[in-house]
């Protein structure tokens, strides 16, 4: 495993616990893994993932200013799938 595949691995965890705190409204809980998974994403150079991954990352900064916690569940569960994608296609 490489050091991005870790990061993007790790990131898509952190969205999935974020997602699952919103859902049960944990909301204190999630917040702390959304702060997370924004740290992890911190840690992935986008210019040496696929274009849609870097894609996904931009994105994942619109979810943070989101005010609906229904939405951000829906949408961290969401980016949460598509990066443990990601990170299972980098093998």
């Amino acid at each position: 495993m490489n050091k991005n595949q870790i990061a993007i691995s790790s990131l898509a965890m952190d969205l999935k616990r974020a997602a699952l705190g919103y859902h049960r409204g944990s909301i204190t809980m999630a917040h702390r893994f959304l702060q997370e998974a924004i740290k992890r994403k911190n840690e992935i150079d986008p210019e040496s993932v696929k274009p849609y991954v870097a894609n996904l990352l931009k994105k994942l900064d619109e979810l943070v200013k989101e005010k609906d916690t229904a939405r951000i569940a829906e949408d961290a569960l969401m980016y949460s799938t598509l990066f443990q994608n990601a990170s299972l296609s980098i093998a």
